[in-house]
């Protein structure tokens, strides 16, 4: 059962709590749990049986973002998605460590709390860069990895973006706006995928949801403050994967993470493999799951 940390820094009235966990429930695609891991709460979903495979979501997103594929991966493996601290529904708080290796850090305590010791490892834009940075740390508890067009040190898109929000004042003004001006949500979302007009009412009232709570936009935005720092953190312990089979996909319409520093980031892993889904934007696995899950079904159930 979901349930929200007592000790959390943030105020939530009875309503409130009452709230997230209903929605929280209304759109969840599997069994929803949490674990303490920290003084932290992890709010996770969880569904299927076998070998363990764990889904990270990026920057912004949570497990809601894997609700289309996780029952396609739930008859071949016990599929775990976390919201990662700072996200979705899980504590976040302005103590929280807001750096790439602090995120790893609580990712393999995730791991170690349920009793996950060797698992295939699943991460998109931030939530790849986290795995790669966890998995550099523990290779020997990752059996294959997939990164979804994740955050690396040669996609130069949105450094623009980044650059403002390194400046103070945008920094403080961004969190209350992003909460309170809801119409440029469909707009932000439509920008990750590759046709717009594919965002549904269920996407976007999916996401909607724990962007409301104080403290995820401000994560968010402390993220941004060390993310040159981290992506040469990243950069530098790459060469640790190489012996990890490791799938990249990228969707052709990515407008989030450049397709074309797949191949740099491919020769750096040194055992790694690229797929590309035609037509998608930065979230294949919402807007084509059959192609995406079939894609990373094969490569993990690939012997050798």
């Amino acid at each position: 059962m979901y349930a929200m940390s007592e000790n959390s820094e943030e105020f939530y009235s009875r309503s409130t709590v009452k709230a997230d966990r209903e929605t929280r429930a209304a759109f969840a695609s599997g069994d929803v749990h949490s674990v303490i891991v920290d003084g932290l709460r992890f709010c996770y979903e969880r569904q299927g049986r076998g070998r363990p495979l764990v889904l990270v979501h990026g920057l912004l997103g949570y497990s809601f973002s894997w609700r289309r594929v996780m029952p396609l991966f739930a008859p071949t493996w016990d599929v775990f998605a976390p919201d990662l601290p700072g996200a979705g529904y899980s504590d976040c708080h302005a103590r929280l460590e807001c750096r790439l290796s602090s995120a790893a850090t609580r990712l393999l305590g995730f791991l170690d709390a349920l009793g996950i010791g060797y698992c295939d490892l699943v991460g998109s834009s931030y939530g790849g860069a986290t795995v790669m940075m966890m998995a550099a740390r523990e290779t020997s508890r990752v059996h294959r990895l997939v990164l979804v067009s994740p955050v690396n040190p040669w996609s130069r898109y949105g450094q623009g973006k980044l650059f403002l929000l390194r400046n103070a004042f945008v920094a403080s003004l961004f969190p209350p706006l992003a909460r309170s001006i809801r119409a440029l949500d469909r707009h932000f979302l439509g920008q990750l995928y590759g046709e717009p007009g594919r965002v549904t009412a269920e996407a976007l009232t999916g996401y909607q949801g724990p962007l409301r709570r104080h403290g995820i936009f401000e994560h968010a935005v402390k993220i941004v403050k060390t993310w040159n720092s981290d992506i040469v953190e990243l950069k530098s312990v790459l060469p640790q994967l190489s012996h990890v089979p490791t799938l990249l996909v990228w969707g052709s319409r990515d407008r989030a993470v450049d397709p074309a520093s797949a191949a740099p980031l491919a020769r750096s892993l040194g055992n790694a493999e690229l797929a590309v889904i035609e037509g998608a934007g930065h979230l294949p696995y919402e807007e084509n799951p059959d192609a995406f899950s079939r894609i990373v079904r094969e490569f993990l159930l690939r012997s050798g």
